[in-house]
C-alpha cells in the first residue's frame, strides 16, 4: 500500500516495537532530565533567532509525528478498526512537502535574525538580496530548461534563497578575516577553526539544501515507461534510446537467472551496455536486479519485468530517468561532514574549562 508501510511485511511487529521503544526511551530521558534541560530564558520577540530555532524544532516534531503515523497506519488502522487502510504516495507528499518547505525556508531566515530581537524592517532589508538571487535563479531554470511546474519553481526558489543566505554567511565571515591579510581560502578555513559549531552547522544546512535540490529534481522530473521489445527493436525515453540485444538464461543452485542485454544511446551516441536481470527461484518467486547508467546529473535505470514472458527473443523492460538523484547522496555526504565538523572537540573549549577549574581551585570554591 506504500513504500513506507511495513505493516504487511515479515518485520511488521519488529519494526513497530523498535520505533515504540525508541520513542519511549527518548521520552523517558527527556522527562527525567527535564530540569537540567529547562531553559531560564524567555522569548523576547517572535522575530528572533531563538524563535526561529524553536519553530524549527516544532516543524521537525511535526514531521516525526506524520512519518511515524503514516509508516504504521496500516497496522494501527487494523488494530483499532479491524480494517486495513493504506497511505499512498500522494498523501505523503501532501502532508510532508509543506513541512519540509517550511523547514528549508527557516534555514534561510534564521541566520538573518539576531538574538533576543530583530526588527521587521531590518529583517526585510537583509532578505532582499537573497530573495532577488533566488528569483534570478528560478528564472534562469525556467528559461534554460523550460521548467513550468510552479511546485518545482517554488521549491527551487526556497532552496536558492536559503543557499544564498548560507553562502553569504561564509563570505561575510571570510571577508572579515581577509582584512587581517589572509587569503580567501585561508580565511574560510580559519572560520571553521574559530567557530566549529556555527560554521559546521552552516555546512549541515548546505547538505540539506543539496539533498532538497536532488529530491525536487527527482520528484517533479522523473520519467518512466514500460515496453516489450523484440531483438533489434528500440525504445526512447527523453533523450535516451535503448536497443534490446537479447536475453540469456542461466542456472545457479535453485535460482534461474534471466538476463537481458541492452545497448543504451544518448542523443544518438552509444553510451554503454546494461544487463538488468531477474533471479527466479524454484518456488516461483522472482527478484529483479536493475542496472543503471549514472552521472551527477541523472540516473538512467533499467528493470527487467514480467519474467514469465522473457524469452531469448523478447523481454519487457521498464525504463526510468531520475534527474538529480545523485545530489541526494552528495548532500548526505556534505551533511555528515558538517556534523563531524560541528561535533569535533574544540581545543579552545577545553582551555576555557581548564582555566575555569584553575580559578575555582585558587579561590577554594566548590
Amino acid at each position: 500500500s506504500s513504500v513506507h508501510a511495513f505493516a504487511q511485511s515479515d518485520i511488521q511487529w519488529h519494526f513497530f516495537w523498535f520505533t515504540t521503544f525508541a520513542v519511549t526511551f527518548s521520552t523517558f530521558w527527556i522527562m527525567y532530565r527535564y530540569k537540567a534541560l529547562q531553559s531560564h530564558n524567555y522569548l523576547n520577540s517572535l522575530l528572533s533567532r531563538e524563535a526561529a530555532f524553536l519553530l524549527n524544532n516544532f516543524v521537525i516534531m511535526a514531521l516525526l509525528v506524520v512519518v511515524f503515523l503514516f509508516t504504521n497506519w496500516t497496522l494501527l488502522s487494523e488494530f483499532f478498526t479491524g480494517q486495513q487502510y493504506g497511505i499512498g504516495e500522494q498523501t505523503y507528499e501532501l502532508a510532508v512537502a509543506p513541512l519540509f518547505a517550511l523547514l528549508l525556508l527557516l534555514m534561510g531566515v534564521a541566520p538573518l535574525t539576531a538574538w533576543y530581537r530583530t526588527s521587521a524592517k531590518r529583517l526585510g532589508r537583509l532578505m532582499v538580496w537573497p530573495a532577488v538571487g533566488a528569483t534570478v535563479y528560478i528564472i534562469m531554470l525556467a528559461v534554460l530548461f523550460g521548467i513550468t511546474s510552479w511546485g518545482a519553481l517554488l521549491g527551487m526558489w526556497i532552496v536558492g534563497f536559503a543557499l544564498t543566505v548560507t553562502v553569504l554567511e561564509y563570505v561575510r565571515g571570510a571577508r572579515a578575516r581577509m582584512k587581517r591579510g589572509d587569503s580567501f581560502l585561508v580565511a574560510t578555513g580559519t572560520l571553521f577553526q574559530r567557530n566549529q559549531r556555527r560554521y559546521g552547522g552552516y555546512l549541515i544546512h548546505l547538505g540539506v539544501l543539496v539533498m532538497a535540490f536532488g529530491i525536487i529534481g527527482t520528484e517533479f522530473f522523473q520519467q518512466q515507461t514500460q515496453i516489450n521489445l523484440q531483438i533489434g527493436e528500440r525504445a526512447t525515453l527523453a533523450n535516451y534510446e535503448v536497443e534490446f540485444k537479447g536475453a540469456t538464461f542461466g542456472r545457479n543452485n535453485d535460482v534461474t537467472v534471466a538476463r537481458a542485454t541492452v545497448d543504451v544511446y544518448r542523443d544518438g551516441k552509444f553510451l554503454t551496455t546494461l544487463q538488468p536481470h531477474t533471479d527466479i527461484f524454484d518456488s516461483g518467486d522472482g527478484m529483479t536486479v536493475p542496472d543503471s547508467y549514472s552521472t551527477l546529473a541523472e540516473d538512467f535505470y533499467l528493470i527487467l519485468v514480467n519474467w514469465e514472458g522473457v524469452s531469448a527473443n523478447s523481454a519487457t523492460l521498464r525504463l526510468y530517468l531520475n534527474p538529480l538523484i545523485n545530489w541526494v547522496w552528495l548532500g548526505g555526504i556534505v551533511f555528515m561532514l558538517g556534523t563531524l565538523v560541528a561535533a569535533w572537540p574544540d581545543p579552545l573549549d577545553e582551555k576555557i574549562v581548564l582555566a575555569a577549574q584553575r580559578r575555582v581551585a585558587l579561590v577554594g570554591g566548590d
